[in-house]
């Protein structure tokens, strides 16, 4: 029988591994979908749906997946979840109609559930002290949507599209098999079967659970919109080709998965409070210079009409949404320190309702900077909406737990005390 420490070790690693692929595969349209987009004459529309498919059943599944988590265990959720993913994949590559990419889509977005799974598996398995950097180093597996990135291109190059998804069943088949022996179970870590299902949803009504979808819709979906808004940004603000433009986003993108172990650590020595706080002010800071449009002035002076020019220019630009990025990763990592915190016992069916909050947030995003864009006519009104969303964030966030929380060094209870 294996130590504690050995099974601890072997948990986080292949859940991290298993979770890397899952996400790996949940992106795996944003490289797929150009050539079929090509092969059904697809407009921009139908297009849209075909890769944000997976993405809304990734969400969706998060909340049910999770209580099933906290019910039978992560081990065998995981593992079946993944099963049940390998033929739909495999069938991407037989599809020949527009409707059956669409089914096949909602199939192989249920890899996207495994997050919340997989992070109530590996938090169980360590002490309070350490589970939020345990539960950081599982989300770095964020970065499986840049691994997709790097694969499924040279696949294509190599053979064709089709053969993507058959390369990638069979990759989620092995990962499957890899985890199952590799991994351990604790009965221990299950909701007593007592527990009835209602009363795990009765957690769902405590305010806090909505306060903490709040933040992760920000650090989340705010993060995975942006990841696939920016590419497009660069090209059309700034006028980059598609490979430079790409190169650009990834300053964003990548510190925004891989740092979330950081986030962890951090939020393990300080907190997750005091972490998601100053995520806040940073993201607010960034999004506010973010939001400025490229301006043109014109100012009457005694000399004469002056014409000046107010913007970012891309570097600048770039440095701030690399700094917005790793104060994501951090605050990903920091809003699950909450939940292990506060409900350690509710914990999947917890993180899959914040998941599927931060889930949707990257589904519905896009749509909204899309349709702000054709309304306003400016590009940085993403920023704009963004910059809304994380002010209201931070108002209920100082309402709700700064006049409470010792903040600074400074307790509520001895600020409420009346002057002598």
């Amino acid at each position: 029988m294996a130590s504690q420490k050995k099974q601890q070790v072997l948990v986080l690693g292949m859940s991290t591994f298993a979770f890397t692929i899952c996400f790996m595969i949940w992106m795996m349209f944003a490289v797929l979908g150009v050539p079929i987009k090509e092969l059904l004459a697809l407009n921009e529309t139908q297009f849209g749906l075909l890769a944000s498919t997976p993405v809304l059943t990734g969400s969706l599944t998060r909340l049910p997946l999770g209580m099933l988590t906290d019910r039978y265990g992560g081990r065998i959720v995981f593992f079946v979840l993944m099963l049940v993913c390998v033929l739909p994949i495999y069938l991407i590559g037989e599809a020949t109609q527009y409707w059956q990419f669409l089914v096949l889509g909602l199939f192989v977005g249920l890899a996207g559930g495994s997050f919340s799974v997989g992070i109530a598996y590996v938090a169980k398995w360590f002490e309070k002290d350490r589970q939020g950097l345990a539960m950081g180093i599982f989300g770095a597996g964020n970065a499986g949507s840049a691994l997709t990135k790097f694969i499924a291109p040279g696949i294509i190059a190599a053979a064709s599209w089709q053969m993507v998804p058959k390369v990638y069943s069979a990759i989620m088949f092995v990962t499957a098999l890899l985890f199952w022996f590799l991994s351990y179970d604790n009965k221990a870590h299950r909701v007593p079967s007592s527990v009835s299902l209602g009363e795990q949803l009765q957690t769902l009504k405590d305010p806090r659970v909505w306060r903490y979808c709040q933040y992760y819709s920000i650090v989340f979906g705010g993060y995975v919109a942006l990841a696939l808004w920016m590419t497009k940004y660069y090209v059309q603000e700034y006028g980059f080709s598609l490979q430079s433009a790409a190169l650009l986003a990834a300053c964003f993108s990548l510190p925004g998965g891989v740092l979330r172990a950081v986030g962890g650590w951090m939020s393990d020595k300080w907190g997750a409070h005091s972490v998601t706080w100053w995520v806040m002010w940073v993201s607010w800071i960034c999004l506010f210079f973010l939001s400025y449009p490229q301006t043109e002035m014109t100012i009457a002076t005694v000399d004469g009409p002056r014409s000046f020019h107010l913007g970012l220019n891309v570097w600048v630009f770039t440095a701030l949404m690399f700094v917005m990025g790793i104060a994501w990763a951090f605050g990903k990592a920091s809003v699950f320190k909450y939940i292990s915190n506060e409900f350690p016992d509710r914990m999947g069916a917890v993180s899959g309702i914040v998941g599927l909050a931060g889930g949707l947030g990257g589904f519905l995003l896009p749509i909204l900077f899309g349709a702000l864009v054709d309304l306003t006519g400016v590009r940085s009104s993403c920023f704009m909406l963004m910059y809304g969303v994380v002010w209201v964030s931070l108002i209920w966030m100082y309402f709700s737990e700064v006049r409470k929380t010792p903040l600074l060094g400074q307790s509520a209870a001895r600020s409420s005390q009346p002057l002598s």
